[in-house]
């Protein structure tokens, strides 16, 4: 019997609740979406569970909960300073809900969200349109001087600040491509390998050469959920510090 792979399939939308058309295109309620909404109860539950004892012995969920926490305003800290606190809901529910989606991907034939571009980068332009909006209302014209290098000749402004408006620019899309490409890629590369297995067992050479693309679909595996839990952090780590350009604009 022929074994057969698409690695692209898995990442396809399915409808599966439609919602009316806008013109000839379809508005759908899709499995992108109710995982979506399955982390944000996940994330709602864990955090009220561990939450609802408060003991001053934690419990596991609550010692989890609390290592999470310490976890994300330590480096929230780190990266802006005492101003920072302000911004640990957002910096700790983005973590969350990205680590969360990640850890999905990896259920097998569960959806990776993560996985398609469109959710990344609406993540990433929440936390660019925080730090301007925020950067404006606390300082006003002040904050384009974030594009004005201190202390630079002013023959070279012509050619430096055309420079760092790109680079400000181009922060959710570096920001939501690192993610998006890591975790689709990760799944690819999955699926392929475990293709080799079941192309290796069907052909019936199990004991000759299977045991190497099943040794390496384990580790590849294993791989992928520090993966899944490494991308959470450096989308909470970056979003940390762009958010220091929100508070502290100046070079």
């Amino acid at each position: 019997m022929a074994v057969s792979v698409d690695p692209i399939h898995q990442f396809e939308l399915q409808p599966l609740v439609s919602l009316g058309h806008i013109g000839n295109q379809q508005i759908a309620f899709t499995q992108s979406a109710l995982y979506m909404f399955a982390a944000v109860g996940v994330i709602a539950l864990l955090t009220i569970v561990a939450t609802s004892g408060r003991s001053i012995v934690p419990s596991r969920m609550q010692s989890l909960a609390e290592i999470f926490y310490e976890f994300i305003a330590d480096t929230l800290h780190q990266a802006t300073g005492d101003e920072g606190k302000r911004f640990l809901p957002l910096v700790f529910s983005l973590f969350m809900f990205v680590l969360i989606l990640n850890l999905f991907g990896m259920i097998p034939y569960a959806f990776a969200v993560t996985s398609h571009l469109i959710i990344t980068f609406g993540l990433a332009a929440l936390v660019i349109g925080v730090v301007i909006g925020y950067g404006v209302m606390k300082h006003g014209s002040h904050f384009f001087g974030l594009f004005v290098p201190s202390g630079v000749p002013k023959p070279l402004l012509a050619i430096l600040v055309p420079i760092e408006i790109i680079s400000f620019v181009s922060r959710p899309i570096s920001l939501s491509v690192r993610l998006f490409a890591n975790i689709l890629a990760g799944h690819i590369a999955m699926k392929i390998f475990a293709f080799f297995v079941a192309a290796l067992l069907s052909a019936g050479a199990w004991s000759v050469l299977s045991p190497l693309p099943l040794a390496l679909t384990i580790a590849l595996t294993a791989l992928e959920f520090l993966v899944a839990a490494l991308q959470a952090y450096v989308f909470a780590t970056l979003t940390a510090i762009y958010l220091n350009d929100a508070l502290h604009p100046g070079h």
